[in-house]
């Protein structure tokens, strides 16, 4: 599970500058005055992971020497600003060096060099306001994240889910073990445990990879909150991931899953995961509902109806449909909910 670093990178002048310089275009690291100032290691490390030879870069101050020593190659960075998460990077190589950050931004006067430096695998403009993260069940309201923060863990992963954040490094990594697996098959061999796999950073020979951030689903639910009224609407972590809603009303509890599709796969992927997070909500689900942007096709409302569950869809701006499933069946399905 990659770190996720909370970067703040756009409140003041000297940020928006660096931003300019070392995010809104690359740098040509291999030769001139940055190549000199690179140590034979770092260039080698630098060409492997961009072999183009141009990066793009970011740095800190000796203030955040520790936490910095703790980012390596895959670890998300949100860069932050104004109330926005206004750009989502993929670590690429971290390294500590002042020469080579002196010839990208100059040092500050008070703190020096922005000597710990890491170039970026992937890096995507966004716009993501801070309500979204403050939804997260492991956040708080009003929290304007000052200053760098790294996160590890349960609250890493809730953030990646939370916003929908996939990154190149982890689905190389998948993807090396589908190959792996599939090799051990079809040879007749044991296939390793997935604690054992391990992937070489040598398969790493594409640069500015792309990271993959949905939107999607996170800008349905918001406009279908914008219908809810006179209930409380949360998002719920649970053992098995994070709900995109848990409403708790006078109709009692509904959890509702969004998804970016309607065809088939995506609602088979709704069906397998309100049956997963229903047992742990700390109300016994009265309703489940799976929100798509359109409506699904008929076999595919009958699939959710069979387990109890009601489709809705957007059929407009700010208007949705639910097509409920039959009564008897919710009611045959709730204890199976439940347990």
């Amino acid at each position: 599970m990659p770190l996720v670093a909370i970067q703040p990178s756009y409140g003041n002048a000297v940020a928006r500058r660096h931003w300019g310089d070392t995010l809104d275009n690359k740098v040509a690291f291999g030769s001139g005055r940055h190549g000199a100032a690179l140590s034979n290691a770092q260039h080698e490390a630098l060409k492997r992971l961009h072999p183009s030879g141009s990066a793009r870069f970011w740095g800190a101050t000796a203030v955040q020497d520790r936490n910095m020593t703790r980012l390596r190659t895959g670890d998300v960075v949100l860069f932050t600003g104004k109330k926005l998460v206004r750009g989502i990077g993929e670590v690429g190589v971290a390294f500590r060096n002042a020469e080579f950050a002196d010839t990208m931004w100059t040092p500050d006067a008070d703190k020096g060099s922005w000597h710990n430096v890491y170039s970026l695998l992937a890096f995507r403009h966004t716009e993501i306001p801070y309500s979204e993260i403050w939804d997260l069940p492991s956040f708080n309201t009003g929290d304007n994240f000052m200053g760098l923060r790294i996160l590890e863990g349960s609250k890493a992963e809730e953030i990646l889910e939370g916003l929908g954040i996939g990154t190149s490094t982890e689905a190389r990594r998948k993807s090396d073990r589908d190959a792996e697996v599939a090799r051990a098959i079809a040879e007749g061999t044991k296939v390793v445990p997935v604690e054992g796999f391990h992937t070489s950073h040598a398969t790493y020979r594409r640069d500015e990879r792309d990271i993959r951030v949905n939107r999607t689903e996170p800008l349905l639910v918001a406009e279908f909150k914008t219908t809810l009224c006179g209930v409380e609407v949360n998002r719920l972590r649970t053992p098995s991931g994070i709900t995109d809603l848990h409403v708790v009303g006078a109709d009692g509890t509904e959890i509702i899953e969004a998804k970016s599709g309607a065809d088939h796969s995506y609602v088979r992927m709704a069906l397998g995961q309100l049956l997963d997070y229903a047992p742990h909500s700390p109300l016994p689900a009265d309703r489940l509902g799976a929100l798509f942007p359109v409506r699904p096709a008929e076999a595919d409302i009958a699939l959710l109806h069979r387990y109890g569950i009601d489709c809705l869809f957007r059929t407009a701006p700010r208007e949705f449909e639910r097509l409920s499933a039959p009564d008897e069946v919710r009611e045959r399905m709730r204890d199976l909910w439940s347990k």
